[in-house]
């Protein structure tokens, strides 16, 4: 019998299923010692998959050869992690929805230290760089890890600020580590690599699909002792990051703006809804129990 990290890999790699899927296996069968061994239409059932999905995951659940794909990850220096490894960060794992899998290229260290996420519109202007700059320096000197999605925008200012500032950051993707998403970041996905961390919990040939976004966003806030909002449109993806970090009991942080402003309109709404309005990253680490 497989071993159950060895189950859960496997598992990750099946066509069709996604996080909601996993969840429902290991609530109904933690060791998953039954999955094999289901009659088709009950296992269907369970999963609540369309028949076009579930026939490739039932297919590859009984076929899929894993030991050549782990062999091409070893040579690219992937690593996996699940929940029952000791390096699998711990924050992450107390959140409602833990990834079944992460992929990890960098340093592995940096998922046990603090963190704090940092993100904002991919249609970032003004101002933004000079926040994010202005915030960062004295979390860096309190050794916060600034953790970002790598997306355009706010997520890339937030990666390419902490490196420049001699900090330490982690991107969580939306895709697979061979399909970096968006392409103009191939070259800061690979700095990150090298020096920092790359997460994902899609297996590295997945490409990007508009649904991950949404998914990758619970890892950037299960991550963190809180987000910080720094531009937002009223409906944004960060603002899906916010509301994930406030069900896991997460601090939400926000930089106000100008009222008239479409980005500041998602972060002045944080602000009303009760997020910490920042204006100095005294106002972040008075939240998170350190002095500035």
């Amino acid at each position: 019998m497989e071993p159950l990290k060895a189950k859960y890999i496997r598992l990750d790699h099946c066509r069709g299923i996604r996080p909601v899927h996993k969840m429902k296996l290991l609530k109904y069968d933690p060791p998953l010692e039954k999955l094999l061994h289901m009659p088709p239409l009950s296992l269907k059932k369970l999963l609540n998959m369309q028949a076009a999905p579930f026939e490739a995951f039932y297919y590859d659940l009984h076929h899929l050869d894993i030991k050549p794909v782990l062999s091409l990850y070893a040579k690219h220096h992937i690593r996996l992690l699940t929940p029952l490894d000791p390096e699998y960060p711990s924050l992450l794992k107390e959140t409602y929805q833990p990834p079944l899998v992460l992929y990890a290229i960098g340093d592995l260290s940096l998922l046990q230290a603090r963190s704090l996420a940092v993100v904002g519109s991919r249609k970032a202007a003004g101002d933004a760089q000079q926040v994010v700059e202005q915030i960062l320096p004295l979390l860096i000197k309190k050794n916060f890890v600034i953790a970002s999605g790598l997306a355009r925008g706010v997520d890339t200012i937030a990666h390419t600020a902490a490196m420049k500032l001699g900090g330490r950051t982690i991107a969580v993707l939306g895709s697979g580590f061979f399909h970096i998403y968006p392409g103009e970041n191939k070259l800061i996905a690979e700095q990150i690599k090298q020096n920092h961390l790359l997460l994902s919990e899609y297996p590295p040939a997945t490409r990007p699909q508009k649904w991950h976004f949404p998914e990758r966003n619970r890892i950037i806030s299960g991550l963190s002792e809180g987000v910080l909002v720094v531009q937002a449109e009223r409906r944004s993806g960060s603002l899906i990051t916010a509301d994930f970090a406030l069900q896991e009991g997460r601090e939400v942080f926000s930089i106000p703006g100008n009222v008239l402003d479409p980005l500041s309109a998602g972060t002045n709404h944080l602000i009303q809804q009760g997020a910490k309005l920042v204006a100095s990253s005294e106002d972040i680490l008075e939240e998170l129990r350190m002095d500035g």
